[in-house]
């Protein structure tokens, strides 16, 4: 007997399945919270001939993800800033950027009491939204598992609410049935 047919098992996967729908191989990418370096490699694959700006606070995630990207042998797309993603560094502001990336939370392997909060996430995303480049998206993953993350994903679910359907594409992915798993909320800036 078949177990059956999932189509995707993790909400990992389906915001890679966005990125690679999304992504060219020139196109300047934000991971705003490398953290451990899985979202970071995945998005040098997709763009070689791009930028992965990898952002992070903590410099065992720096260096983790740094280890990653020269397994895949794609170091040379990518430029690691060690700091809050609550400000982005002057180079972001030099090309158009089509994706921003968040992975919300904590470090599972590092230091546990560093974890991002409404405020420098919101204050982070908002600046984001005005970076992306027409047809850009910001893919933020969010764990309401824990309270700060609890917060942030109903903050989000706010500003993403507010932003005006003339201008975004905005959608949510949630398990309805395992309301403290990991969320998923994708805004794409519309093309005029």
């Amino acid at each position: 007997m078949s177990k059956g047919f999932s189509i995707f098992n993790s909400h990992l996967q389906l915001a890679h399945l966005y990125w690679k729908h999304l992504l060219s191989q020139a196109d300047w990418v934000i991971d705003a919270t490398c953290g451990s370096g899985f979202d970071c490699a995945y998005l040098t694959t997709l763009v070689p001939k791009g930028r992965v700006i990898a952002i992070d606070i903590q410099e065992y995630a720096i260096k983790k993800t740094s280890l990653l990207v020269k397994e895949k042998n794609t170091e040379h797309v990518v430029d690691f800033f060690l700091q809050s993603h609550e400000n982005f560094p002057e180079v972001v502001r030099s090309h158009p950027i089509k994706l921003i990336v968040y992975n919300l939370g904590y470090l599972p392997s590092g230091d546990r009491s560093v974890v991002t909060n409404a405020t420098s996430s919101m204050k982070s995303i908002e600046t984001a939204a005005t970076l992306l480049a027409p047809g850009g998206a910001l893919s933020v993953m969010c764990y309401p598992g824990h309270q700060e993350g609890e917060e942030e994903e109903t903050a989000l679910a706010y500003f993403f609410r507010s932003l005006s359907p003339k201008n975004w594409h905005v959608c949510h992915h949630r398990w309805p049935q395992r309301p403290k798993t990991p969320s998923l909320f994708l805004a794409q800036k519309i093309e005029f």
